[in-house]
């Protein structure tokens, strides 16, 4: 499992998710859809309508590859953090029942805000 005390591992820019969908496909169950996907170097976390997936490689070539599996029903409380203009990253904290707290760190100009609001659909 990804250690997600570790802010370092995601520093993560958004892309489309189009790009990583065929690697994700045999994870995702009937009804479920990509919404949004962001890439650090090696690692990325995409959040679908019922979850978030982490993708941490592993290994020099990162084929080896540890899928995360956050599901929305389990989430207890969250939080978000809009960047600044200074401090340009953003952050979304969840807070899992049985885990405890996930950070998820973005660089540039994400709207954190979008990301709220999909969180807030499926947990409120």
């Amino acid at each position: 499992m990804i250690d997600f005390s570790n802010g370092s591992l995601f520093k993560l820019q958004q892309i489309d998710p189009g790009t990583i969908a065929a690697d994700l496909q045999p994870l995702l169950v009937q009804g479920e859809q990509l919404v949004s996907a962001f890439k650090s170097v090696r690692d990325f976390v995409v959040f679908t309508n019922k979850r978030a997936i982490a993708v941490n490689a592993q290994g020099i070539t990162g084929k080896k590859r540890d899928y995360t599996s956050l599901p929305y029903s389990k989430i207890q409380a969250f939080s978000v953090e809009t960047a600044g203009n200074f401090d340009l990253d953003a952050e979304l904290d969840l807070w899992f029942s049985g885990l405890g707290k996930v950070r998820f760190e973005f660089k540039g100009r994400v709207d954190i805000r979008t990301l709220a609001n999909l969180i807030g659909t499926y947990v409120l």
